[in-house]
């Protein structure tokens, strides 16, 4: 039979007294918390117990002695032993130290159903001459008293402020099945916290050695936090209500507002960390473990956040950047256009020396290019507004870098309109050429599209039917490569464009969802994400137990950043690279703020 003892690593040297703790219910195992030092009156020892235990709710106890020789205390050990008639017990520890040895020693004294005490010494002993004679049943009665003791020793403070997580990889979860001994270990001496309070520079009529016996941690500047808070939290309570109340106002509620408000990366944003905003403002405290992390996510990224952005106003206002920006923005504009310009005079001749129907070539090229010259058009009437409207919009950046960065998407969506409608355009003629063939296709083998069944179905045709489907099928076929190569092209220049706004959108994402505060926490306390265990040995002495070491194994970079990372917005399709693929093949639009369980058309 083994018994294992977890002892605290702050009482290796502890004065001689009561070992206060937990018998922890369905394993063979107990937890030492504390160490009350000599002298003592027991009932006050009882009185505190109980009143530790009604503030943590667990069910405390003395577990037994503790004994460290020292001068004139050549009777305590004798004395701590008769306490076991003090403090009934089904089990009372005898642990000792001896001067000079890292190891202890430890004698259970066990009650029988009489109440009388039977003492087993726990460490093993060596075989008598008799039992060497071979006398009958002397190994037996040996193997009956003989219990063995494990010592693992802990560091209090890392375990009291860690938390265990569940393992993964589909092990149960620890909510459903009970608890497991080390579970149970690590939650009492969490839950133990009131028992800490108590320290050797507390004038009280008891002494404890615990991991805060050199003094109570405590820190001026966090208690003045603490108190700021409260006020502030009202303050931005009472701004959301304001905010609440003028977005809830009837006109922001209209269709066209509404789809608006939807589309633009900014007001996205801006509801997004509303929603935070109200998080970190509510008066409830964090319920576990889990929300806390959440909330101390949140307020890092939003303080993060808002500095970047700050960074980011101190270089626009300075040196004059916003004016070199407005007015190398319209020179910029006339050179794509420019470009665009040559780009369409080349489809509209020989392009890469293909044969292209001229008729549609040139009718799809002045559609394009008149499309190009009213864009150009309005860029100049807008260009004396657009130092101004840069001045004003970088002023959002002291909300956070993320609202630079929605700006920065909406502002690169609406100067790039014209080539999002060339795409549009060209898209929608790709595709009603597709569709037509394949339809058309469908006639020549004796099949057509049942709507109703969502099936092709085997259907007789006309010999009209299929003289104007044939010469439907040459016209479609024929003026395919033309209207394939302008699909192309312009699709090449709408995926730069979706290409430039993905990286601004996951730049903003990551910077939102990013758990900042988890990962600092897993590279300076390692130990607060704790996924288990290990022991090592630390002492293995002759005539003592074994002393093992607990240390904790830390999360993972990549389960702390997987688990605690906060749920954003997705603005881009989760579609896979062969979907992907088969709608830019068949001419499907893609939009890049349209969500996965959002049907394109």
């Amino acid at each position: 039979m083994v018994l294992k003892i977890f002892f605290p690593q702050c009482c290796n040297r502890a004065d001689s007294g009561l070992l206060v703790g937990r018998w922890i219910s369905g394993h063979d195992s107990a937890v030492v918390l504390a160490v009350i030092h000599y002298p003592f009156i027991p009932g006050q020892v009882k009185q505190y117990i109980q009143q530790m235990q009604a503030q943590s709710g667990v069910e405390l106890s003395v577990l037994g002695s503790w004994s460290l020789p020292k001068e004139g205390q050549e009777g305590m050990e004798s004395f701590l032993r008769d306490l076991s008639t003090i403090f009934p017990q089904q089990r009372w520890l005898q642990i000792h130290r001896e001067v000079g040895k890292t190891g202890f020693t430890c004698q259970i004294v066990n009650r029988d159903q009489n109440g009388r005490a039977v003492q087993k010494e726990t460490k093993k002993k060596n075989k008598t001459v008799e039992e060497e004679n071979g006398e009958a049943g002397g190994d037996e009665e040996e193997k009956e008293e003989e219990e063995k003791v494990i010592f693992v020793h802990y560091e209090q403070r890392k375990v009291m402020l860690s938390q265990l997580h569940p393992i993964q990889n589909g092990v149960p979860d620890p909510k459903t099945d009970p608890p497991s001994e080390l579970r149970q270990m690590f939650q009492t001496v969490a839950h133990s916290e009131p028992l800490f309070f108590m320290d050797r520079y507390d004038d009280g009529p008891l002494k404890s050695t615990h991991w805060q016996s050199e003094g109570r941690e405590a820190s001026i500047i966090v208690e003045l936090l603490k108190q700021a808070s409260v006020p502030l939290c009202l303050l931005i309570s009472w701004l959301l209500s304001i905010w609440t109340w003028i977005c809830n106002i009837r006109i922001f509620s209209l269709y066209p507002l509404r789809w608006l408000s939807s589309k633009l990366s900014t007001c996205v944003q801006l509801s997004y960390r509303t929603e935070h905003m109200r998080t970190l403002s509510s008066a409830k405290p964090a319920a576990g473990h889990t929300q806390f992390m959440r909330k101390a996510n949140i307020l890092v990224s939003f303080l993060v956040d808002v500095a970047l952005g700050m960074l980011l106003i101190s270089w626009l206002y300075r040196d004059n950047h916003i004016t070199m920006l407005a007015n190398a923005l319209v020179p910029a504009a006339d050179h794509v256009a420019k470009e665009l310009d040559e780009l369409l005079q080349w489809l509209m001749g020989a392009p890469a020396g293909l044969k292209m129907n001229r008729a549609l070539d040139q009718v799809l090229g002045r559609f394009f290019l008149y499309h190009i010259h009213l864009w150009i058009s309005y860029i100049h009437l807008m260009s004396p507004f657009i130092e101004g409207i840069l001045w004003y919009g970088g002023l959002s950046a002291c909300l956070g870098l993320t609202f630079a960065l929605s700006l920065l998407s909406d502002m690169v969506a609406l100067l790039t309109f014209h080539i999002y409608c060339f795409y549009v355009y060209g898209a929608r003629l790709y595709c009603l050429k597709i569709y037509g063939l394949s339809s058309l296709w469908r006639l020549f083998r004796g099949k057509k599209w049942n709507v109703l069944r969502q099936r092709v179905d085997s259907c007789s045709y006309d010999l009209d039917q299929l003289f104007i489907g044939t010469l439907l099928f040459t016209v479609l076929l024929f003026l395919l490569p033309t209207t394939a190569l302008y699909y192309l092209v312009f699709t090449l220049l709408r995926l730069v464009v979706v290409l430039f706004q993905g990286v601004l959108h996951l730049s903003v994402d990551f910077i939102n969802s990013f758990s900042l505060f988890a990962v600092g926490l897993r590279i300076f306390r390692s130990y607060r994400l704790a996924e288990g265990v290990k022991f090592r040995v630390l002492c293995e002495e002759p005539g003592t137990a074994l002393h093992l070491l607990m240390e904790i194994n830390p999360l993972k970079f990549s389960t702390v950043v997987q688990m605690y990372r906060t749920p954003t917005y997705s603005c881009y399709p989760k579609d896979s690279w062969a979907a992907l693929v088969k709608k830019l093949f068949v001419g499907e639009l893609i939009y890049p703020w349209r969500h996965k369980t959002i049907k394109t058309e």
